[in-house]
């Protein structure tokens, strides 16, 4: 049978019209699937924000993320503007995205005006800081959630908080502080100021930061009684306290331990505050520093150490204008198993390196002292350093420092020490605060070594910027030493080596002295 030729083209043009609905009406679907998924973004601008940098906007902010909560999750938005802010309260399954140009301003607390939540009860509160146990007194903070990110390229401007301790109603002192959460990334966003802590992370496990950038006038990233943690390409800047520090506190009410961290990437400093923000890294603050020991700034494991730091590598970082890197256990934790290289350091204003072994043992009574042992620390430059404290390894009597290796470091040091100070027996301090500057001028100016169990050199290289009449190192109740390829300047007329209990002490090319294995040395100088 055969159909007129426009009765043809009239089923073609039927046919065509019909597809070309089919089509039309998959757009629609995906276009309805895009709108879902849209609407998964919550505009604080949509639930009343200004962004005039004069309004208090934190009840528009927190009921777009209480929106958002009851979606079952998604994005809230902050474009720019300016939004005033007390006490952000985050969720389950919420991200936080600050545009460019977005800046959201912690308000400074006033009669009339409001406040910060109050920190929130603590049985535990006399084992650590104040700050360290509270974390509803922030700008931002969250609590046994999962699944939560803080994103962007704007700013956290933490204006209205103190740095201090305060305990009075109404002010806050965190930009972010987050206890007992899982599935947490904070990537690209600026914190300026941001009190006590920028960010503090309490017991929280799968834990992110990527690329932030702070300028803050007290503690930069504390990551405390936290596991699988990946702190990468940040920039923090922090002259009145610890840039990057881990701790293992007693503040969630029992001991837990810091563990499964990489440190790698970053950029640690202390150029007065702000100025690394407005790009001009000024020194002029120094004397202005809270403990008057001088600019901090640096990566720290410590001081709160309850619970102990286990499996964590650093490398690849930065310290300028700062204190040296810390390794510290004080409070009956374990720190242990610890990787550290590719490390470059300038202008350092106290050891290069510090590990000490204390018992200041805050925290509940027939706490046993901890171990501090198994630390790799390789490939390290430091150019102009304090040599008023040498680089310090340091246990206590009975509970000495174990298995150390310590390879391819080169040090320049400033020089100056005096005969005098090579005569100095620093104090053991075991119970003090631990810090380089507590334990006084150092007899060596190198490295000083005591209560140390095995401890290795290779390819380690001391230089002086000027004179010294210290001997570059000094050992007392050192036990299983080996040097292997050590080079260090030495002043004229001035020993290389100062012993005190020293036993099975190795020498290979190293020093200028002769190869020898010494079994027991009493007091001696080489």
């Amino acid at each position: 049978m055969h159909l007129p030729v426009k009765l043809l083209l009239l089923l073609c043009i039927l046919s065509y019209t019909g597809h070309a609905q089919q089509l039309s009406g998959a757009g629609k679907i995906r276009q309805g699937s895009m709108a879902v998924a849209s609407s998964a973004r919550f505009n604080i601008r949509d639930f009343g924000a200004t962004g005039d940098g004069r309004t208090l906007d934190t009840d528009a902010i927190n009921k777009a993320i209480e929106a958002a909560r009851a979606a079952g999750g998604g994005t809230v938005y902050f474009p720019a503007g300016t939004y005033l802010s007390f006490s952000i309260h985050l969720k389950s399954n919420i991200s936080l995205f600050l545009d460019q140009g977005a800046v959201l301003e912690g308000a400074e607390p006033a009669e009339g005006f409001g406040g910060y939540d109050p920190g929130e009860p603590n049985p535990s509160n006399q084992y650590q800081d104040w700050g360290h146990s509270h974390w509803h007194n922030s700008l931002i903070w969250g609590e046994n959630l999962e699944n939560v990110s803080i994103l962007g390229t704007g700013t956290i401007f933490g204006k209205g908080l103190t740095r201090g301790e305060s305990q009075k109603p109404g002010i806050g002192n965190k930009a972010i502080a987050l206890k007992l959460c899982r599935n947490v990334v904070i990537r690209d966003i600026t914190i300026l100021y941001g009190g006590h802590f920028g960010i503090l992370a309490t017991g929280v496990d799968n834990f992110t930061v990527d690329n932030v950038k702070m300028d803050t006038n007290r503690d930069g990233i504390d990551v405390d009684c936290c596991k699988n943690v990946r702190i990468s390409n940040c920039t923090i800047n922090s002259p009145w306290d610890d840039a990057i520090c881990l701790k293992s506190s007693y503040a969630l009410g029992y001991a837990r331990t810091t563990e499964n961290v990489t440190i790698t990437n970053c950029q640690v400093s202390g150029f007065d505050r702000g100025t690394l923000y407005d790009g001009t890294y000024q020194r002029n603050e120094y004397h202005t520093v809270p403990d008057k020991e001088g600019v901090t700034g640096r990566i720290k494991f410590g001081t709160e150490s309850n619970g102990g730091f286990q499996n964590i590598t650093i490398s690849n970082c930065v310290f300028e204008y700062c204190r040296g890197l810390a390794l510290e256990t004080v409070d009956g934790g374990l720190l242990e198993d610890v990787t550290i290289t590719n490390i470059s350091m300038r202008d350092i204003i106290n050891a290069p390196l510090f590990l000490r072994l204390g018992a200041r043992m805050r925290g509940p009574e027939g706490t046993p002292v901890g171990k501090l042992r198994r630390i790799n620390i390789s490939n390290i430059v430091v150019y102009n350093a304090n040599a008023d404290f040498a680089s310090i390894i340091s246990g206590i009597p009975g509970h000495p420092i174990e298995d150390i290796k310590l390879s391819n470091i080169q040090i320049w040091y400033k020089g100056g020490g005096t005969k005098e100070m090579a005569e100095i027996n620093p104090p053991e301090n075991e119970k003090q605060y631990p810090e380089p500057a507590k334990m006084g001028e150092m007899p060596a100016y190198g490295f000083f070594l005591r209560h140390v169990d095995g401890i290795e050199f290779n390819n380690v290289d001391l230089h002086l910027m000027e004179a010294d009449q210290r001997p570059p190192f000094v050992l007392h109740d050192v036990k299983n030493a080996s040097l292997s390829h050590v080079q260090a300047e030495v002043s004229k007329g001035i020993s290389t080596m100062a012993l005190n209990d020293v036993e099975n002490l190795k020498l290979h090319e190293s020093l200028n002295l002769p190869d020898k294995q010494h079994k027991k040395i009493g007091e001696k100088k080489f």
